[in-house]
């Protein structure tokens, strides 16, 4: 038969609400005290329930994530578990479970997400992506919801959140194609929804432009942070008559996947075409050859948004703040360059 709170404060030596006390941490109990709640609940593997505790005190001990809306970017672009083992490794040092939400579109996506904090599930959220128009902003600040956002904002907000420089990381790697001597260099994009997709876009053409280089808009695709939008992308460029003799990819996935359409035409990397990727995930150096990419410190990024979310959550930090995580271009063989494993930081 499964314990119940009875046993347990038969077992401590003390009343049942002394023992509801301690699961609830109410402060006027001895060390001592918790010590023995604590010891006798372990002895009878007894757990409280969540639900009914959150009711106690008002909070759930869990933060909501939510996750972009196409799922199999979460599940199918390492980014995305690597920036969840950031969060992950905060959040259970803190006491706090995750609840994963998928973003839908438009008003189900608010409605979602107000389910979950009316109902207490969550105390707070942890936004992965955002849109240029993205109404679960506007709900969550309007409602004064706690949330961090991973990624920029499109205009200025009173939400907290944490991102790389995403715009000058574009432009370090297509200036490092640029002094490599390429002129003709291509842009596979995610999402031109994404904040992220726009701000690589411009920190690549702004590095044209200063290089006197014009803009082409036929050098230039996007798709969704997949394999597989790496490769059509590659296809389309190289089908062009003044094809490129560089890429920069906006995603080391997109830039697998260019590298693979390269290889099917009989490209050779890099004397034929050099490719520079995005994240710097585990997989990059192991490529074929491998790849030059941008290391935006994926998992830093997790940490800092939820420490940000659990320091808002404790009155610790209740000002919204903005906080910018470098990147480092990490030179490989995929450029040309021959400067094997080498870190090259701007």
């Amino acid at each position: 038969m499964a314990s119940n709170i009875k046993d347990v404060a038969q077992k401590a030596g003390v009343s049942p609400s002394t023992v509801s006390r301690v699961i609830t941490d109410y402060p006027r109990i001895s060390q001592e005290t918790r010590k023995r709640v604590f010891a006798a609940m372990k002895e009878l593997n007894y757990h409280p329930n969540a639900i009914a505790r959150s009711l106690v005190t008002k909070s759930s001990k869990t933060i909501g994530l939510v996750m972009p809306g196409d799922v199999n970017q979460f599940y199918m672009n390492p980014f995305f578990p690597e920036v969840l083992r950031g969060i992950t490794d905060v959040a259970q040092n803190a006491g706090y479970d995750l609840l994963l939400s998928t973003s839908l579109p438009k008003q189900e996506d608010t409605d979602t997400l107000q389910q979950m904090m009316w109902s207490k599930r969550v105390d707070g959220v942890i936004l992965l992506t955002v849109r240029v128009e993205d109404p679960l902003l506007d709900i969550l600040e309007k409602q004064q919801i706690p949330v961090v956002l991973i990624g920029r904002p499109p205009e200025k907000t009173s939400i907290t959140w944490v991102n790389n420089n995403n715009k000058k990381a574009a432009y370090d790697s297509t200036m490092h194609l640029l002094k490599l001597g390429h002129k003709r260099i291509g842009f596979i994009g995610g999402s031109p929804n994404l904040i992220v997709t726009i701000d690589r876009r411009n920190g690549y053409a702004e590095a044209l432009q200063e290089f006197g280089i014009a803009f082409d808009p036929n050098l230039v695709v996007f798709g969704e942070f997949l394999e597989e939008a790496g490769y059509m992308g590659m296809m389309r460029l190289l089908a062009y008559s003044e094809r490129p003799t560089s890429i920069v990819a906006s995603d080391d996935v997109l830039a697998f996947g260019a590298m693979q359409a390269a290889g099917e035409l009989g490209y050779n990397i890099p004397d034929d075409l050099a490719i520079v990727g995005f994240n710097d995930i585990p997989l990059a150096k192991l490529a074929n050859p491998p790849m030059t990419t941008v290391n935006v410190f994926i998992q830093k990024l997790g940490q800092t948004a939820a420490n940000l979310l659990i320091e808002r959550l404790s009155g610790e930090a209740p000002d919204p703040k903005v906080i910018e995580i470098e990147h480092e271009l990490v030179i490989r063989r995929s450029c040309g360059a021959f400067k094997h494993q080498s870190p090259f930081s701007f």
